[in-house]
């Protein structure tokens, strides 16, 4: 079932509104009792770059002054997988792992490299998670991790100046978001930037369109591969996405230019020149607002604005959400007390709210005030996230096997690269995709 978020559709509002910002949360007394781990040192290690590596070393610095502990941060590379296991092939495992994959999280526990949360996290669970969150979090029943940094991946960031020069409006459907990129390509501005070097965000541009034309069922029964990606479903979705992605005009550098664009390129190409955009729009979520306020000088909620990925045919709008786990690495199978302490720390409403403050990111914790946020868009999309409960769809391409959804060159990033790079050849695209599912799942 995707997002069933009523106030989602208030973002359209919000996105007139301001840029007004939260209170300072510097002072706000502590919710949480850790021990004294002086003398103690933690390596946290996570995909995070820029703006989002700051903002989460914000929280790390909060975690030393309340612990004295010492914490490094090391880069784990898209492929987190293959990062954590040569870590402890070598014997020098880091402490903590962000993993951005419910599959991974999954193999991480079946490999016996990750410790189950113990009393101290688990009580900030409960206190603070939905039931939901937190099986997303476990495996067979047990809680590995704890889902720190949540995103709705269903959103279109747009510039105000372009679409106010192309006299257009947000769109709601497919359809009316095609025709709108064709009438701010008509009027001198690119419409959409694209960040093809980067294949999860192929796979989350394919994710929406599916989700919404397909239905929740065969989306479901895509992620176990159930169905074929030689389906007449995934044919249907690839042809919509090829509306975009085969007309190159409406691409920033074109498909060739796309594919050598990272992600935070693709943002800061839409926002860096605030009179003379070099592209309107750019998907993705709701992270995009780091991107923005750390390497542009664009106000979100006046210079750049925000509407929900749109519908597509008679589907409804979709919202695919995804995020990152805090897991204790523990090859002997018991986290220490300094990894208890760090992964209780993130789940509790201090760590939510410095990481909140600034910006780009949503927290699933539920106790967090909203207006720890910096602004009414990113308020309006935390708010709408937590209303939705634990009624939600989560990222495909993270619930498949790493080696198909969350590999760099092959899998799914590798398939819709090569789709990108030639939006015509729809049925290669899906022989690849198949073919590379099947050798991923096992079958």
């Amino acid at each position: 079932m995707a997002v069933a978020v009523a106030t989602l559709s208030t973002l359209a509002a919000l996105t007139a509104c301001g840029g007004d910002e939260g209170e300072d949360r510097g002072s706000r007394e502590s919710t949480i009792e850790l021990p004294d781990l002086s003398g103690e040192s933690l390596e946290v290690a996570a995909v995070w770059t820029g703006a989002e590596r700051d903002n989460f070393l914000r929280v790390m610095d909060e975690f030393e002054r309340l612990t004295g502990a010492s914490v490094s941060f090391v880069p784990s590379g898209d492929n987190v997988s293959q990062f954590v296991g040569s870590k402890i092939e070598g014997g020098a495992p880091p402490d903590i792992v962000m993993v951005p994959q419910p599959g991974v999280l999954r193999e991480f526990a079946e490999n016996g490299w990750i410790a189950p949360v113990g009393d101290l996290v688990q009580e900030q669970l409960d206190a603070n998670y939905t039931p939901g969150w937190q099986a997303v979090g476990q495996h067979e029943g047990e809680q590995y991790g704890v889902y720190v940094k949540v995103a709705n991946k269903s959103l279109v960031w747009y510039s105000s100046t372009a679409f106010d020069y192309a006299g257009v409006s947000a769109p709601a459907t497919w359809d009316e978001f095609v025709d709108t990129a064709w009438t701010v390509w008509e009027s001198g501005t690119t419409p959409v930037s694209v960040a093809g070097g980067d294949g999860w965000t192929l796979t989350d541009w394919f994710e929406n369109i599916y989700l919404s034309q397909a239905g929740p069922q065969a989306y479901d029964d895509l992620i176990a591969h159930e169905i074929p990606w030689t389906d007449q479903t995934v044919t249907d979705a690839l042809t919509t996405l090829g509306e975009l992605f085969g007309a190159h005009q409406l691409l920033a550098g074109g498909n060739g230019g796309s594919l050598q664009t990272d992600f935070p390129t693709s943002v800061t190409q839409t926002f860096i020149n605030l009179e003379t955009p070099d592209a309107a729009m750019v998907f993705e979520a709701d992270f995009v607002g780091a991107v923005i306020s750390d390497s542009t000088d664009a106000v979100i909620g006046e210079d750049a604005l925000v509407f929900p990925f749109p519908a597509v045919g008679d589907g409804d709008p979709p919202v695919v959400s995804a995020g990152d786990a805090a897991v204790a690495v523990a090859p002997d199978g018991e986290a220490s007390e300094a990894q208890e302490a760090m992964l209780a720390f993130l789940a509790s409403t201090d760590a939510a709210a410095i990481w909140a403050g600034g910006g780009g990111m949503v927290s699933p914790n539920r106790s967090l005030d909203l207006d720890a946020y910096p602004n009414d868009v990113q308020r309006g999309i935390a708010d709408a996230l937590i209303s939705a409960g634990d009624d939600f769809r989560f990222d495909l391409s993270d619930q498949t096997p790493a080696a198909f959804g969350g590999t760099t060159g092959q899998g799914m990033w590798q398939g819709l690269q090569n789709f990108l790079r030639n939006p015509d050849d729809i049925e290669g695209a899906q022989q690849y995709l198949e073919s590379q599912a099947a050798s991923a799942y096992g079958d």
